[in-house]
C-alpha cells in the first residue's frame, strides 16, 4: 500500500522564483510498517510530473501494490490510472469532506451534510454504505441537486477501504500520515523562503524524511497485520 502528497515551495528556477511542487509517495510494508518510498521537486502537479514520479518509483523496484491512498487532484488521478491501472485507489475522507462543504450552498446545511457523510464513511460495512448513500442522495436530490449528484458520483471513492481488514480501516481512511509528515516539512523548512534552485530544495526535503523515515523503522508497526492479530 501506499500513500501520495504534494506540498508547495518557492525555488528559484532560471532567474525567477516560482511555485515549485514537492511530491512524496509513503508506503506500508508487508509487516505493518512505514517507510517513505521517494521524493521529486517538480515544476508543477501535473500529470506528467507524477507520471515520471510513479515510473521512477517503479524503476527502483516499487511491486506488489494493493492499494493507493491520495486526494483527488487532477493530475495525480491521472498519472496513477496510467501507471497503476489495476490498483485500488481510496480517496482521502478528510479532503472529501472538505471538498463537500464547497458544494453546500447553505451554511445552514454545512453541519448536516457533514453528519450525514460522517455517517456513510463510517458505516460497518460497503452494504451499509450504499444504503445512507443513497438515502443521502434522495434527501438532497430536490432541494440542492448538485449536491446529490456529487455526493453520488464521489463518495464511493472513499469507501475502497471496505474490501480491507476492518482493523485496518481507520488507518486507511485517509493520508493522515502524508500530512503530519508535510506539516514537519513546512516546520523545517521556514529558515529557507526560497531555496536558490531545486538541488536545495530537494537536499533539505530529503535530510527531513530520511529521519523521519529512520524513527518509523525502528518505531511501532503502524498496522498490525495478520500475524501480529
Amino acid at each position: 500500500m501506499f500513500l501520495l502528497t504534494h506540498a508547495m515551495k518557492n525555488v528559484r528556477r532560471t532567474g525567477c522564483v516560482v511555485d515549485s511542487a514537492v511530491l512524496i509517495a509513503y508506503g506500508i510494508d508487508e509487516a505493518g510498517t512505514r517507510a517513505i518510498l521517494g521524493v521529486s521537486v517538480s515544476l508543477s502537479e501535473h500529470e506528467v510530473h507524477w507520471r515520471d514520479f510513479f515510473n521512477s518509483l517503479v524503476e527502483r523496484g516499487l511491486h506488489g501494490v494493493e492499494l493507493i491512498i491520495s486526494d483527488a487532484h487532477a493530475g495525480l488521478k491521472a498519472a496513477r490510472t496510467a501507471v497503476f491501472p489495476s490498483v485500488p485507489w481510496q480517496r482521502c475522507q478528510f479532503h472529501l469532506q472538505q471538498n463537500a462543504q464547497s458544494h453546500v450552498p447553505k451554511k445552514s446545511l454545512r453541519k448536516q451534510v457533514a453528519s450525514d457523510i460522517r455517517a456513510i464513511l463510517q458505516a460497518p460495512n460497503d452494504k451499509e454504505a450504499e444504503r445512507l448513500l443513497a438515502m443521502a442522495v434522495k434527501k438532497y436530490q430536490v432541494d440542492v441537486p448538485e449536491l446529490a449528484q456529487w455526493m453520488e458520483e464521489n463518495i464511493p471513492e472513499s469507501l475502497t477501504i471496505m474490501q480491507f481488514p476492518e482493523a485496518h480501516r481507520k488507518r486507511l481512511r485517509t493520508s493522515n500520515i502524508a500530512e503530519r509528515v508535510n506539516k514537519e516539512i513546512r516546520r523545517r523548512t521556514r529558515v529557507a523562503s526560497i531555496f536558490p534552485n531545486v538541488a536545495s530544495c530537494l537536499r533539505l526535503v530529503t535530510a527531513v524524511i530520511m529521519e523521519i523515515d529512520e524513527e518509523w523503522q525502528q518505531g511501532n508497526k503502524y498496522l498490525k497485520m495478520n500475524d501480529d492479530i
